[in-house]
């Protein structure tokens, strides 16, 4: 079944509503977030309705720490893809502004949850809050689900199999140290950077190893550097490659971006769609100089090509 994606709770038509939904910014759609999906998939499957997600967009952080470092995990495509795989079959991705931040714990709920969405259920998180200054809490859904006719579901923190806690904010420290394949633990598949290619200095073709570029945006930066990666292009294709991750201080410094050598592969893909999962960190960016100063482009090629071997060696490319 196809993956419906509403972005209002107003005015909704009578099949639109009534569902079993997990509530969250399910940001990265991590094993946390899975588990509360599941939940309000017992839900569904108990009650005889559709399962659902109800997460904000933009992330509320974007709001309340306007210019504050970049932090997002998922792009909303991503997000829906990554439920979709989870037999989700609504997902109400609801506008975050203004207007939605002034709203009480319990009018949030009764506006938007009830009237709005007609939910039967709520699934929650432990450490869930909603509402303006974050009033709301899981006792506080209970009250209000007691209140307004729905049922209520709080699913425990999670940790995965190793011991590690399951949590966006251990995701980042993890991706930010340079260990991606720890992270991916946490998220249940490999950290994915998705983007728009864009035309760069095209160096990398003059030299013999042409890059996608795909600027960071508003993802969380990695740790700066090289890493083994396999990426998806647009007709579906997943093709394993090297790339870059950082701000170029070698030719000259730019926006953190994602320079990415997709192997034995030389296709016009500017403008193109493509997502790059992360799979395991090679060395951090460097600056390659000579003696003098100057650009030394040998050394530069020299330790891509020793990239590149190391990681069609962990890809088996």
């Amino acid at each position: 079944m196809a993956l419906d994606i509403c972005h209002n709770w107003r005015n909704l038509a009578p099949e639109a509503r009534g569902a079993a939904v997990a509530y969250g910014n399910f940001d990265g759609v991590h094993l946390g977030h899975q588990r509360v999906i599941a939940d309000a998939a017992d839900a569904a499957y108990r009650l005889g309705a559709p399962l659902g997600v109800v997460s904000l967009e933009p992330h509320p952080q974007t709001l309340f720490n306007p210019g504050g470092p970049p932090f997002r995990l998922t792009k909303p495509d991503q997000m829906a893809r990554a439920v979709a795989s989870l037999a989700v079959e609504r997902l109400y991705l609801l506008p975050f502004g203004h207007q939605m931040a002034v709203l009480t714990d319990r009018e949030f709920v009764e506006e938007i949850l009830v009237k709005g969405l007609g939910v039967r259920h709520v699934a929650v998180g432990f450490d869930v809050t909603f509402g303006k200054d974050r009033s709301g809490d899981p006792a506080a859904m209970t009250r209000y689900g007691a209140e307004f006719g729905f049922s209520v579901s709080v699913a425990p923190l999670v940790a995965a199999m190793d011991g590690l806690k399951i949590s966006s904010s251990a995701f980042r420290s993890e991706l930010g140290g340079g260990r991606p394949e720890v992270a991916a633990r946490l998220l249940g598949r490999p950290f994915a950077i998705e983007g728009v290619v864009e035309k760069g200095q095209q160096l990398g073709r003059k030299l013999g190893f042409p890059t996608a570029n795909v600027p960071l945006g508003e993802y969380v930066a990695p740790k700066f550097g090289v890493y083994a990666t396999r990426t998806r292009l647009k007709d579906g294709r997943h093709l394993p490659g090297v790339a870059n991750i950082g701000v170029n201080p070698t030719t000259g410094l730019v926006e953190p971006r994602l320079e990415v050598w997709i192997f034995d592969f030389d296709e016009d893909i500017y403008g193109e769609v493509i997502e790059t999962e992360l799979l395991a960190f090679l060395r951090p960016e460097e600056t390659f100089r000579d003696a003098g100063g100057g650009f030394d482009v040998a050394a530069m090629v020299r330790q891509i090509h020793r990239d590149a071997d190391q990681a069609r060696g962990i890809l088996g490319a």
